[in-house]
């Protein structure tokens, strides 16, 4: 008789990640969808011929799905419990892992929860900064509700690789997005003037059964316009649950969920899960090469690898900032650790902010927070807009952040020898209390500022001992 082992809760869980029913899990596998309920329930073991299907299946790590608990639930956990609120609870490592081994159920419980009220908290937090408006009520934020949205899910929605993949599939085996549209949807591509698309990139014309697009988008950005459109008209459904996990104050935060979603399903398709991640690790998130390798641009490429966190898959987290170069924020996608997402980012000891003197130059840079948190930087100008004479181009600048500890995995940081005082950066400056820092715009929040009748210090405030 075959042996197996009992990992309903995992066996439940890879299969909501993935989106699928027990019926459609049993198809994949060629095995009965009441078999599929008894394994999850604990009811009946995993055999090994099982474990095999799955991994050929689902292109899954065969011996992170056989643990019971993996390093990124346990890790995961851990933050969990370093936060605030749970400080004064003594429950150390060995504890945390015992509980993610033996109880699977109840640690994913935990970990949504915590995400639910991280996601409220950021909310809280963006509203304290705005202040109240004037009849007392809060003013809505539909961009800041949209980045809480994101954030509380780590910028990954596996339900949405997973379909996103397999239309990929289907688009290659068509020979690209415009065979696809013509063969799937009796739709046209034509691209078209600016003047006669009058301000749009992308336009669907039902009535001519056409996707026009402006002749001026280069391949990447006609493409991931292609893709964006077969997400909306493939992927409603998909969409719709995945919105229906948030909570949206305004209709204006919904739809601009709706179109980041659509967004994200156009990324998948372009750069599958799988063949994404793989390449990444392979070129050692040689960001330009692998731009190369998908036919994308920088920009989509460092906004993609904000997203590799997919449960069994994670690869390194990365935060992700757009800045113009006046120093306003137009695009933000944070990992767990890196605080800018909640309080801003614009410290100007930041390079993100000074590669507008070297355009297209790659700077790297080492960070430190005031509380000793230590990160790597990666930051690029991108320009978009152009295409033609007289047309205006806009330039941004990007910059990716992973911890310090990731660093080593990244061909940047190969001979990038981290010194011994990184640039020390703060949050915010009303957040941070370096006081001898010459870059200050407003003093601490708390610090009694001196009088300078006497002595005037090289930085903008002086601040007294208590």
């Amino acid at each position: 008789m075959e042996k197996g082992v009992y990992l309903g809760p995992r066996l439940r869980r890879l299969r909501r990640d993935l989106g699928l029913t027990q019926a459609g899990m049993a198809s994949d596998l060629e095995i009965s969808p009441s078999y599929i309920a008894l394994m999850e329930r604990n009811q009946r073991p995993v055999t090994a011929e099982t474990l095999l299907k799955l991994a050929k299946a689902y292109k899954l790590d065969f011996s992170s799905f056989a643990e019971e608990s993996g390093p990124d639930t346990i890790a995961r956990l851990n933050s969990v419990m370093r936060d605030p609120l749970l400080a004064d609870i003594d429950c150390g490592p060995l504890e945390i892992a015992d509980a993610a081994h033996s109880f699977p159920g109840f640690t994913e419980a935990m970990l949504r929860l915590h995400t639910a009220y991280r996601e409220a908290q950021f909310a809280l937090a963006d509203r304290r900064q705005r202040g109240a408006a004037a009849d007392g009520a809060f003013a809505s934020d539909p961009v800041a509700e949209v980045r809480h949205f994101l954030a509380a899910r780590r910028n990954c929605f596996p339900a949405l690789d997973v379909v996103a993949e397999r239309l990929s599939a289907k688009i290659t085996d068509a020979g690209g997005f415009a065979a696809y549209l013509k063969e799937r949807h009796e739709l046209r591509v034509r691209r078209m003037p600016s003047d006669v698309m009058t301000g749009s990139l992308r336009r669907l014309d039902w009535h001519r059964k056409e996707i026009l697009l402006d002749e001026t988008l280069d391949v990447s950005s006609q493409n991931f316009q292609l893709a964006q459109q077969i997400a909306y008209l493939e992927f409603d459904r998909e969409l719709r649950a995945a919105l229906d996990e948030g909570t949206f104050e305004s209709e204006n935060a919904q739809r601009i969920a709706h179109r980041a979603l659509a967004a994200y399903c156009a990324a998948a398709i372009i750069m599958p899960y799988a063949a994404f991640a793989r390449a990444a690790e392979q070129r050692k998130y040689d960001i330009e090469l692998i731009a190369r390798q998908f036919g994308v641009s920088f920009e989509q490429i460092a906004h993609r690898l904000t997203t590799l966190q997919k449960p069994g898959q994670e690869r390194i987290p990365f935060f992700f900032i757009r800045v113009d170069a006046a120093g306003n924020v137009s695009k933000r996608l944070n990992s767990e650790t890196f605080p800018f997402a909640r309080h801003g980012g614009g410290c100007p000891l930041w390079t993100v902010h000074q590669v507008f003197k070297t355009p297209r130059k790659l700077v790297t840079q080492w960070l430190e927070l005031p509380d000793g948190q230590r990160f790597f930087s990666i930051a690029r100008t991108v320009s978009s807009g152009g295409g033609g004479f007289g047309i205006p181009i806009v330039e941004r600048a990007v910059a990716i952040v992973c911890e310090a500890r990731h660093a080593d995995k990244l061909i940047y940081a190969a001979n990038h020898v981290q010194a011994s005082s990184p640039t020390p950066i703060g949050i915010a400056c009303s957040l941070c209390q370096r006081t001898t820092c010459t870059s200050r715009a407003e003093p601490p929040i708390g610090r009694q500022i001196l009088p300078d009748n006497y002595r005037r210090t090289e930085a903008p405030f002086g601040f007294s001992d208590s």
